[in-house]
């Protein structure tokens, strides 16, 4: 056993706290060391280099490099050690950085004596680790996205046009998600409709997308590459194989509701398309609405429907897809505002509304036609009160993060009201603003110039006073109270994960945080995957943001997928569980706490008493495997073992933490 220690000084992030040549010195002395050296940084190219020559020179056969994080490193340095011969699951990484010096950074005198101890342990590790070597899977040439906003639209047309098949799953009856919802976007102030309606049009007529709206993943199985999708397409009660769109059985239909679409402000009749660019352009039945379905005497839009498409009896229909990739784009919804923020009316004020009503108020294929009016009467306001972060950065009563999008789009809507409605007067509470986009804060500074009032401060209560809404608050920069009359208030509401964004999670097979946006990988180094291999994310789903960042990150997405689903084979990770089969009791507790679903049931001979019986154990499958190490720590009869972290390499480690090395090879209490 031949053990070669790297000890790095990271610059002055680990050297200026650590005496680190002091611990290389140290693990000099250490069994099995052969050689060990500290360098200012190991991870640059001279530095690999180095380790590459001194695997040569001094014939390593183990290498333990203590430096920073070995989730950002441990790929590096074992692509290192590969190129000098070594197997690359010979390493053992030590970190110094985080460990040491970076929490230790007031004490370097016991930052130092912790490191020595950490890479004592590592080397005790090593002289126990085994060569692993990679298998190697297929991969399905195709994609699926789920969600079909402009983050999914995105997402399947760049996968598409690199020439791979996508199926983009919408839960609604047509994509283009919020953003077809908005008048204008900030700061260019184009129409939003003129942007995401070509790009709606182009996923379908795209010959490698398949389109299922009205659709839901119910369940995932399999791994990286090779995923089976259970969708379920939902009744529409209209065969879209013969509809031809034409619009006469929407306006038959004497069954009037609520419009989601116009953020129930207006409404829509029982059998509908969502709006006039919806794709497809054809219409579905909401069966909780429609009298036919409910036992009523109708049925006026089969009678007037000249294709025959109208189908009552038409069920839910189940799909398995197979697919190399999936991409999460499922979006946001806005926070319930109305009983987290009880003194802004309940929610029973029609005139205190959110931004996005405000949206549909105010474009020209809204209700209004595009009039900025009062939904209570009807009637044009003239004086308007904006709220900022409401919902957003406020712990108590909503969320702490920011939403990023919403200083922007109240500036937009401050400018629409001075600019539709002459002689107005807008003002806007506000905490700060955020404008760090580009042109961002021009558009902010060009809305207080067209006579914008910003008060900073929180509104503390509305209510009615006759046809009025009273807005009380606080001006925290001139130190006073603050009432104001207004005809409209508009809510700037905090960004929240869509409905059923943990369920998703859980049944794709990801994690989420702890808002219940969908859990990256690594926030700077892969913001776009998961935990889970094979998964990646796009837009709001993974945390607030606006329409670029949303759009950059579903072409950043779609890379992904085309680097996994150009090769024909890909690599899978060794460091994984395995079981003993001679010791596992069936008792399938590593199934149940395994968070990726791996852990499956095998049934193998067991004679007993003379007699040949079967047995239920368990069994890891390798493609979803992700070496986490819950199985491994939950088995009662220690069944389960984590390659690369088997009990005996564990054992080893801590028996050099708990016993202190005189650095002659014995060790003592």
């Amino acid at each position: 056993m031949r053990i070669g220690v790297f000890v790095c000084w990271c610059g002055s992030n680990i050297g200026g706290v650590v005496d680190v040549p002091r611990v290389a010195a140290q693990a000099a002395l250490l069994p099995h060391v052969v050689h060990s050296v500290d360098y200012k940084y190991t991870c640059s190219e001279p530095g690999q280099n180095m380790i590459v020559d001194a695997i040569q020179k001094h014939h390593l056969d183990r290498i333990v490099v203590a430096s920073c994080s070995p989730r950002l490193h441990e790929p590096t340095f074992r692509k290192t050690i590969a190129r000098a011969g070594l197997n690359p699951y010979l390493l053992e990484m030590v970190n110094i950085r985080e460990h040491c010096s970076w929490v230790h950074s007031k004490e370097p005198d016991q930052a130092t004596a912790k490191a020595i101890d950490l890479v004592r342990m590592a080397v005790a590790k090593a002289a126990r680790l085994e060569p692993l070597y990679e298998g190697a899977i297929s991969v399905t040439k195709k994609a699926m996205v789920i969600g079909g906003g402009i983050a999914g639209i995105q997402a399947a047309l760049d996968i598409a046009e690199a020439g791979h098949k996508v199926v983009l799953v919408e839960r609604e009856p047509t994509i283009g998600g919020k953003m077809v919802m908005l008048d204008k976007t900030f700061p260019t102030l184009d129409c939003s409709a003129c942007i995401s309606t070509p790009k709606m049009v182009a996923v379908a007529q795209h010959p490698n997308i398949e389109l299922l709206t009205y659709a839901e993943v119910t369940g995932v199985t399999g791994y990286i590459g090779n995923f089976s999708v259970t969708v379920k397409q939902k009744a529409r009660y209209v065969d879209h194989t013969r509809c031809t769109g034409c619009g006469t059985c929407w306006e038959k239909c004497p069954q009037k509701v609520s419009s989601e679409f116009n953020q129930h402000i207006g409404s829509r009749k029982a059998i509908y398309i969502p709006f006039p660019q919806a794709v497809p352009n054809k219409p579905c039945i909401d069966a909780a609405n429609c009298r036919r379905l409910n036992g009523k005497k109708c049925g006026v839009c089969a009678k007037v429907c000249a294709a025959g498409a109208i189908n009552y009896e038409q069920q839910d229909e189940y799909r398995q897809v197979e697919v190399g990739a999936i991409v999460m784009a499922t979006g946001y919804d806005l926070f319930d505002w109305a009983q987290a923020y009880g003194e802004y009316g309940y929610g029973k004020i029609p005139d205190v509304i959110t931004g996005l009503q405000f949206e549909r108020l105010v474009n020209a294929a809204g209700p209004t036609g595009g009039k900025i009016t009062r939904p209570s009467d009807g009637r044009e306001p003239q004086n308007v009160v904006f709220i900022k972060c409401v919902g957003s950065r406020d712990e108590a009563k909503g969320k702490a993060y920011c939403s990023r999008a919403c200083c922007m789009y109240t500036a937009k809507h401050a400018h629409q009201v001075l600019e539709k409605i002459p002689g107005s007067r807008v003002f806007v509470f506000y905490m700060d603003v955020r404008a760090p986009g580009k042109a961002y804060e021009e558009f902010y500074q060009r809305t207080v110039n067209e006579g914008a009032r910003y008060i900073r401060g929180r509104v503390s209560k509305i209510f009615r006073r006759g046809d009025k809404l009273l807005v009380k608050g606080a001006d925290t920069l001139l130190g006073c109270q603050v009432e104001i009359e207004a005809d409209l208030v508009v809510l700037a509401t905090a960004m929240v994960p869509s409905r059923g964004s943990r369920e998703i999670a859980r049944t794709v097979g990801f994690t989420a945080d702890q808002d219940g946006f969908f859990q990256e990988a690594h926030p700077k180094l892969r913001p776009v995957e998961t935990n889970t291999a094979g998964i990646f994310l796009a837009g709001v789903c993974q945390g607030p943001k606006d329409i670029p960042d949303t759009v950059a990150q579903a072409s950043a997405a779609a890379v992904k997928v085309c680097a996994l689903l150009y090769k024909q084979e890909i690599a899978t990770n060794p460091m994984i569980a395995e079981v003993n089969e001679a010791k596992c009791q069936g008792c399938l507790l590593c199934r149940d706490v395994c968070p990726f679903q791996a852990i499956e049931t095998k049934t193998i001979p067991n004679s007993a008493h003379g007699q040949v019986k079967t047995q239920t154990v368990a069994h890891i499958n390798s493609g979803l495997c992700q070496g986490c190490g819950s199985c491994a720590s939950s088995c009662r009869s220690g069944a389960v073992n984590l390659k690369g972290f088997s009990n005996e390499q564990i054992a080893a480690a801590i028996e050099a933490c708990l016993y202190e090395n005189d650095f002659t090879g014995t060790s003592g209490a």
